[in-house]
């Protein structure tokens, strides 16, 4: 299919055209291994073993690369597999990577904890800042590591700008695009060179399946990424790549409504007593809400905020809410609440990455916008 397309239509059409045998219009689940070859070395279609290659999972890579606009996707067993991948093709020991000051915690701990132990160094810098980042450059600087927005607190940073700053310097420009999806933010047509995705999150979008993925439009890092997903082996399975597939049929419809249902959450704790602050970049006092609105269709279905009380209340508060249920992860059709600094960026204390004790995160899913009001004013009390 071509390209031209909108998005819309890629999302349920790339990569998925009917089965040639049967013409059934989903793509059939390859739950196999191995392929019959015909004669040493003859494969059909380019398949000899599902790790190397798999016709599910190529159907789903068809699909990232064409909704992210770039040249080769590849899909993996988790978000972190993907990450883990992307750092190990680009990078050698010796070399550093400027990461940011407010990251998943996942992400933070696969630096802190095991890329270093391989001889990698990193440093933190504003990445909402251009100038901060170019000023932690260093000779054997190889990346920049983005999340925008960022995991927990909203954070927007302007990938052109950055991007400007990675190739000035000669340095490869990574985005973490999860939190936006490609629906709502395409940062290779802004010039980052790699684009990752925790797929379990909106893509898959219902709490169903694990998974990760790496986009980039350039054809030589394609190879290399593609010869290390290989010879690493952390792919996503024929299944897991079939529930992706699924999900991302709806992913714009679904963005519109999570988009749509948080900002009325956002502006419910905006006016709230006893909220301090509110992080949404779509509200118009964010900081770089303009940079936001430059760069992103909507803003998406995140929503953080902080409370008078401190960790007591921001517990509390997680545990008396009802229709969201208290819970890890993001991005299902079914609104999540959290307390970040207890669960998903626990690894992040005593770090320049930790979060405040007084923070709640939400994922907005898709219900009634008015029962979830409801349920927040009833848990703030």
């Amino acid at each position: 299919m071509s390209d031209q397309h909108a998005f819309e239509t890629l999302a349920i059409h790339a990569g998925q055209e009917p089965d040639p045998l049967t013409g059934a219009v989903v793509p059939p689940i390859y739950q196999v291994s191995t392929y019959k070859q015909d004669g040493v070395g003859g494969l059909r279609g380019g398949y000899e073993y599902s790790r190397s290659a798999n016709p599910t999972r190529t159907a789903l890579e068809e699909n990232l690369a064409a909704l992210e606009g770039g040249v080769r996707g590849l899909a993996f067993a988790s978000g972190l597999a993907a990450e883990d991948t992307l750092l190990r093709t680009l990078l050698a020991p010796g070399d550093h990577v400027v990461i940011p000051n407010d990251a998943y915690g996942g992400t933070f701990r696969l630096f802190a904890k095991v890329i270093s132990r391989w001889g990698v160094e990193w440093s933190v810098a504003d990445t909402s800042d251009p100038a901060a980042v170019r000023a932690a450059l260093r000779p054997s600087t190889k990346a920049i590591w983005v999340e925008t927005p960022s995991n927990p607190l909203l954070g927007i940073s302007d990938i052109a700008a950055l991007a400007e700053v990675a190739h000035t310097a000669g340095v490869r420009l990574v985005i973490d695009n999860t939190f936006a999806s490609p629906y709502l933010q395409q940062p290779l047509a802004l010039g980052a060179d790699v684009v990752v995705h925790s797929t379990t999150k909106y893509m898959g979008g219902h709490s169903d399946v694990v998974g990760g993925a790496l986009i980039t439009a350039d054809a030589g890092l394609a190879e290399e990424l593609a010869y290390h997903q290989n010879a690493m082996g952390a792919v996503a399975g024929p299944f897991d790549s079939w529930l992706t597939l699924r999900g991302i049929k709806t992913l714009a419809v679904r963005m519109d409504r999570h988009s749509a249902n948080a900002e009325r959450v956002a502006e419910l704790l905006v006016s709230h007593p006893k909220v301090t602050q509110v992080y949404y970049p779509g509200l118009p006092e964010h900081a770089l809400h303009e940079v936001a609105a430059k760069q992103m269709k909507s803003f998406g279905g995140m929503v953080s905020f902080r409370v008078a009380g401190g960790q007591e209340q921001a517990v509390e508060i997680c545990n008396r809410t009802e229709v969201f249920t208290l819970g890890e992860s993001l991005g299902g059709v079914e609104s999540l609440i959290e307390h970040p600094g207890l669960m998903t960026h626990a690894s992040t204390a005593g770090s320049q990455l930790e979060v405040p004790a007084d923070l709640v995160r939400l994922s907005v899913g898709i219900e009634s916008v008015d029962d979830l009001l409801a349920d927040l004013t009833q848990a703030l009390g």
